[in-house]
């Protein structure tokens, strides 16, 4: 069961106007937001009128009540009259933004505590995101989004909502038995575990989305190819920008996969800790970069002894991700220098890979670590954004920390602890 908020209450503009109510459910709202006992309600907020409509058939098969507002307005005035188990939330809208909106959800008792998810285009800026995180949202989904892992996430929502309303009616009746009481903190210890369970079980089908979509992107790359190859003259200019861009887009997917898989891998692998030679890693991939552009002039420094506990096979892929980060920032130098070394601290040791690059500001390095954020023009420096973010995830693994310092035009230093 659906219903459409039209947005006629205050006259907001720019909420979404003039939709159908939707299909096969009543005109008048409150007969909708009443909420039947088997079901939820679910509200998703968004000012575009397709986005809205995508949302609500991906989770018509969950069979919970999806309250659809057009704008942040329309939604504050839902939540006025009516309980909702998850919010789906737009950042981008043009009344009030998705943390603004979020900000005021939190400020009523009520809602407090509502689950809400973000939907943001990934060019979504880290003051978003983190205006967002700080007004409450327990999480967010890039867009284009995958319906069946958007289902996933809300049904875990769905099924919090349930179990919590049930575990709320048996603490009314129980509440004078402490006996009760401590059959109630057993339910509650295994809603955890079972929470947990579904965390895991999201990440692995994340694995798995990702990894069944290389079969039909390698389709998809292949025939684009052939095309290419066999028609491509008896295109117009058209036509053979159109190929190229089918070409070059299905070559950015296959590297959003492989980011997200490796993500995934990172995150999931089993930890095989052991002695680790870093400076013969460090090394060895400079020899690796240096075979791979001969006609670069780079100066590659290695401080001898870096020798640690850890796992040598995620440990490669941080000094991989950092010397070739460095490697490719300093391309446009005549003349580089590259350095790994480390300084003995009185609790150990911090290591650090410094280039003499193009280097960033400061004032955006709070973005560094986030999957898919960008501090250069990809044209000037090609990658997805994704480097980093497995960097950060493996430092964490060995209990660890990782920061830069940077300025623009004079070079960055990436400095780890493990």
């Amino acid at each position: 069961m659906s219903v459409l908020l039209n947005g006629s209450g205050n006259g907001s503009s720019q909420s979404v106007r003039g939709l159908p109510v939707g299909l096969g459910f009543p005109a008048d709202e409150h007969s909708v937001l009443s909420v039947l006992t088997e079901r939820v309600n679910i509200l998703l907020v968004d000012d575009q009128r397709e986005n809205l409509i995508a949302l609500e058939a991906m989770l018509e098969p969950l069979e919970q009540n999806l309250i659809l507002a057009g704008s942040a307005r329309e939604a504050l005035r839902v939540l006025l009259r009516t309980e909702v188990a998850a919010i789906l939330l737009d950042v981008k809208m043009p009344d009030m933004d998705g943390p603004e909106t979020a900000a005021l959800i939190r400020e009523r008792e009520s809602t407090r505590h509502t689950p809400i998810i973000f939907l943001t285009a990934a060019e979504a800026s880290e003051s978003d995101l983190l205006r967002g995180y700080a007004a409450g949202a327990v999480d967010y989904l890039i867009k284009p989004v995958v319906p069946e892992l958007v289902r996933c996430k809300v049904s875990v929502f769905v099924e919090l909502a349930k179990k919590t309303e049930q575990l709320r009616r048996q603490a009314t009746m129980l509440r004078e038995s402490e006996r009760d009481a401590r059959e109630l903190a057993e339910r509650q210890g295994a809603l955890l575990a079972d929470l947990e369970q579904k965390n895991r079980e999201l990440e692995s089908f994340s694995y798995t989305v990702s990894h069944d979509l290389r079969t039909p992107l390698r389709s998809i790359q292949s025939f684009a190819q052939l095309l290419a190859m066999r028609y491509r003259e008896v295109l117009d200019d058209n036509g053979r920008e159109f190929l190229d861009l089918v070409v070059d887009s299905s070559r950015q997917m296959a590297q959003r996969i492989d980011d997200i898989l490796m993500l995934s891998k990172v995150t999931r692998a089993g930890m095989n800790v052991g002695s680790v030679d870093l400076s013969a890693f460090a090394r060895a991939i400079f020899t690796e970069l240096a075979a791979s552009d001969p006609s670069r002039e780079v100066e590659c420094v290695v401080a001898p002894g870096a020798v640690v506990h850890g796992d040598d096979r995620l440990l490669r892929i941080v000094l991989e991700n950092l010397l070739q980060n460095a490697w490719k920032f300093t391309a446009e130098r005549k003349s580089a220098r590259i350095e790994f070394g480390f300084d003995d601290l009185g609790k150990g040791r911090r290591f650090f890979i410094r280039d003499d690059g193009a280097g960033f500001d400061m004032a955006h390095a709070g973005r560094l670590f986030l999957p898919f954020e960008r501090l250069h023009d990809e044209t000037s420096f090609p990658g997805s954004g994704v480097g980093l973010a497995t960097v950060h995830r493996i430092i964490n693994r060995h209990r660890g920390e990782i920061w830069a310092e940077a300025a623009a035009g004079n070079g960055a230093t990436f400095f780890f602890t493990l």
